[in-house]
């Protein structure tokens, strides 16, 4: 049976199999195999270097899968062709550490800015969609202002509401917390918890090990050129 049609069956928003991962032609990443199932919450770990970014940049095609099997939302990582990345990204949400937020426009214009790059022109739809994704995160007043005026906390809870536009299948989260205060990182983290709880699929890449303790859940690590699930232990 193809990927394809495993991921049809099942539900798989994301699968690789004996996946390598380069980066330059540097093996970063060998023999990956995982799955990822609609309403998952999974972490992937590790120490700086060890290749979370890259496996990230894989999984939204700013890097080619080379070697093995890789579906992702329903396309295929290795045959992914350069005129289909912007349909793959459309079905992605993806949150960066350092939020990326364009400073010459309100919270508002960075909300329309992606959501007309996509395709929407309707001037009433994407009113009303930002103000649904902006009340999601707890925003919805804060519009008007431009990302500078806002906390660090502030700004990364915009660009959740901006990963969420498009109702993305999956969404990738690298680093989210890695720029903030423990508060405000916990703050976040409840955002991304009760997104979760409302069916979104989240694969969070962290270094934050307190945040694995307070909110538990499937853990992948990366170390040794692999990627292997951490099995939690029980208290």
């Amino acid at each position: 049976m193809s990927l394809k049609s495993t991921l049809f069956m099942s539900e798989t928003v994301l699968e690789l199999k004996d996946a390598s991962i380069f980066q330059g032609g540097n093996l970063i990443l060998s023999d990956v195999n995982i799955e990822m199932k609609k309403g998952d919450f999974v972490y992937l770990i590790g120490k700086t270097g060890t290749g979370k970014s890259s496996f990230m940049k894989t999984l939204y095609a700013d890097l080619k899968l080379t070697k093995g099997e890789g579906s992702i939302v329903n396309f295929d990582l290795g045959t992914l062709k350069e005129k289909d990345i912007p349909f793959l990204r459309r079905k992605l949400g993806v949150i960066f550490q350092d939020f990326k937020l364009l400073n010459d426009r309100t919270i508002i214009g960075n909300l329309e800015f992606v959501l007309k790059a996509t395709g929407w022109t309707s001037k009433e739809e994407i009113s009303s969609k930002i103000e649904a994704v902006l009340n999601k995160v707890d925003m919805n007043t804060k519009g008007f202002k431009f990302p500078y005026e806002l906390s660090g906390g502030e700004q990364q809870r915009v660009a959740i509401a901006r990963a969420l536009l498009n109702d993305p299948e999956l969404i990738l989260a690298d680093e989210p917390t890695g720029n903030l205060d423990p508060q405000t990182s916990i703050e976040v983290m409840e955002v991304l918890q009760e997104l979760n709880k409302k069916g979104h699929t989240i694969l969070m890449a962290t270094h934050d090990y307190a945040m694995l303790l307070k909110y538990p859940s499937k853990t992948l690590k990366c170390d040794d050129n692999k990627v292997y699930e951490v099995v939690q232990r029980k208290s």
